[in-house]
């Protein structure tokens, strides 16, 4: 279904690990930023129509009690945002090696039509059992 490979960039490939490492950087410095300045947070819209939180409720407070180094807190919060962070950060350690040390990359590729259904509906699925557990904390 999935094969997983390790090879060089070829000539005009797009080079994804500094793509990624610089945008999840950015993203990552501006929420450091917005949160030393002490701007107001975000309003949940969904939650001010509905009264109900919405799938992605607690990831800004997620976000800042991770990078307060409260982890436990962090996963309280929303778990699918803590475990999001997580895979971010290894992506971002895995992308600065890869890129100064000019080593091969990793490549995944979907080998069977359906590979991409899985992953679509696990992702849906995660998605569905974390917000279960937001409206449940609520």
């Amino acid at each position: 279904m999935m094969r997983l490979s390790w090879r060089h960039l070829r000539p005009g490939e797009l080079d994804h690990e500094l793509i990624w490492l610089l945008v999840s950087g950015a993203a990552g410095l501006l929420g450091a930023a917005w949160l030393a300045l002490r701007l107001p947070w975000p309003r949940c819209t969904f939650l001010a129509v509905t009264g109900l939180p919405c799938l992605t409720c607690g990831a800004t407070r997620s976000a800042a009690a991770f990078l307060q180094g409260d982890l436990a807190l962090a996963w309280q919060w929303n778990p699918l945002v803590f475990l999001g962070i997580c895979a971010v950060v290894l992506f971002d350690v895995y992308a600065l090696l890869v890129l100064l040390t000019r080593a091969p990359r990793l490549r995944v590729s979907l080998t069977h039509p359906r590979a991409g259904r899985a992953v679509a509906g696990t992702v849906i699925v995660l998605a569905l059992l974390n917000w279960g557990y937001v409206l449940l904390r609520s």
